[in-house]
Order: structure tokens, then C-alpha cells, then sequence
């Protein structure tokens, strides 16, 4: 069940066992996502104090529904645990932010979205190789999708973004989430249809991405591949908009 702020129980302990199942629909969906080394239980736990935290900091007056409070406070837990576990390293960021570099100046000089193959030339890497860096800094795009625009517990993802959920916004507010859903819409339509189709499987019909591999017929390393140059974009050319 879902809570607006008028129907919140004064019993926390009631919200969070009314919001038990939130926790193993999202580790179900980072499972896939998390290096090797985590396990099912360990994603869970953190997920559980993402809960807590989530029930602990809710405040009723910001009108957010707690569900969608409760949501990023879970995957921001996992994503913490992740660091702590230090998955995200720094050659990691470094090697994601090359990628970031040179499709900026790509796009700048070509006027348009480059082809793997053009990227990979400036990187001076083989097309295989580029594909392989794609899958290395997979997951710190998915990081980067779910992560806030404005770096607040209460702002607009990247993820919010594709698909506008929120109820009784005042006008402005909705104004504001209209435009950048516009934005975020008019980025998709320059992704490839490869791309494009990745995303709305992943984000909209919520499928794995073993699913997706099925859907699309190929192996799923290639959709992590297809996944992380989407959100890459999306990154940069929303982060340039908002700026």
C-alpha cells in the first residue's frame, strides 16, 4: 500500500512492514547488477536499512508519496553498500569519464550522436575493446541514471525524468518536471533504435537484462554494452541542459 501524506500511519513500524515486498522487487532488479562477490542476502540487507532510513527521514509535508521516498533511499542503501565494498573504483570513473570526453567532442565536431566505431577510433582502441570498456563502466551508468540531478533526497532523477509519476504537485513543480521530461524525450529520440529500445524494456516494461537479450536476440553483454552508451549520453546531454 501506498501513503499520501494525509493517510501516513503514525506507527513507522506499520510503513515498513507495509513496504517489505519494495525491497525484494528492487534487489531482484540490482541483483543482476552488483559485482560477484554480493549476494542476494547482502543486497537485501542493505536494502532493508534503505527502508529504515527512508522511515526514519519521511516528512509527510515535502507531498512526495513515501513509496517513491522509499524507492531511492533503497538503492541509494545498495549503491553505499556497493562503494563501501570500493566496486566503484577510481580507474573505473576515470575510464567512464574518458568515454564522456570523447563523445562530447565527438558529437561537437560531427553534430550529431557518434557511431561506436567513431568513438572508438578517437580512443584509439579496437571496436571489441571499446565494447568491453562499455561493459566495465556498465553499472556506474545505471548509478548515474538513479542518482538526483540536483544531488538532493527529494529531486528529480534522471530516471524520474523518462517517466513523470508524481501526483499534486503545485504548478510550478509540474512545469518544472514537464520541461525536463521534454528534454529527456527529445535526447531518446537521438539514440539509436537499438538503444532506445533497451531503455524502455529496462526502465519502463521493468524486464532483466537477460530478458532484454531474449527480446532483442542478443547475448547480454551486448544489451550492459547498448545500456551504458544510452545512459552515458543521456548523462551528458541532460547534465549539459540542466547547467
Amino acid at each position: 500500500m501506498t501513503y499520501t501524506p494525509q493517510q501516513l500511519p503514525e506507527d513507522r513500524t506499520t510503513l515498513i512492514k507495509e513496504h517489505l515486498s519494495l525491497v525484494d522487487i528492487i534487489t531482484g532488479r540490482m541483483v543482476t547488477q552488483v559485482p560477484s562477490f554480493m549476494n542476494w542476502d547482502d543486497i537485501r540487507s542493505a536494502g532493508m536499512m534503505g527502508l529504515l532510513d527512508a522511515a526514519n527521514k519521511f516528512r509527510p509535508e515535502k507531498k512526495i508519496l513515501f513509496k517513491t521516498f522509499a524507492e531511492y533511499r533503497i538503492r541509494g542503501a545498495i549503491l553505499d553498500e556497493m562503494r563501501k565494498l570500493d566496486w566503484f573504483s577510481r580507474s573505473l570513473r576515470e575510464k567512464q569519464t574518458s568515454v564522456n570526453r570523447c563523445m562530447t567532442e565527438l558529437e561537437r565536431e560531427l553534430g550529431r550522436y557518434p557511431e561506436e566505431q567513431e568513438v572508438a577510433d578517437k580512443m584509439e582502441l579496437s571496436l571489441d575493446d571499446y565494447q568491453k570498456l562499455l561493459g566495465q563502466v556498465s553499472h556506474l551508468g545505471c548509478v548515474s541514471l538513479n542518482e538526483t540531478l540536483d544531488h538532493t533526497d527529494t529531486g528529480k532523477s534522471f530516471q524520474e525524468a523518462l517517466v513523470d509519476t508524481r501526483k499534486g504537485s503545485s504548478p510550478v513543480n509540474i512545469l518544472e518536471q514537464h520541461e525536463l521530461t521534454r528534454t529527456v524525450a527529445g535526447i531518446l529520440k537521438q539514440l539509436s533504435e537499438k538503444e532506445r529500445m533497451v531503455i524502455s524494456l529496462y526502465y519502463y516494461e521493468e524486464l532483466t537484462q537477460k530478458e532484454i537479450s531474449e527480446v532483442l536476440g542478443v547475448s547480454e553483454g551486448r544489451i550492459s554494452q547498448l545500456h551504458s552508451q544510452a545512459l552515458i549520453k543521456l548523462k551528458t546531454k541532460v547534465q549539459s541542459a540542466i547547467d
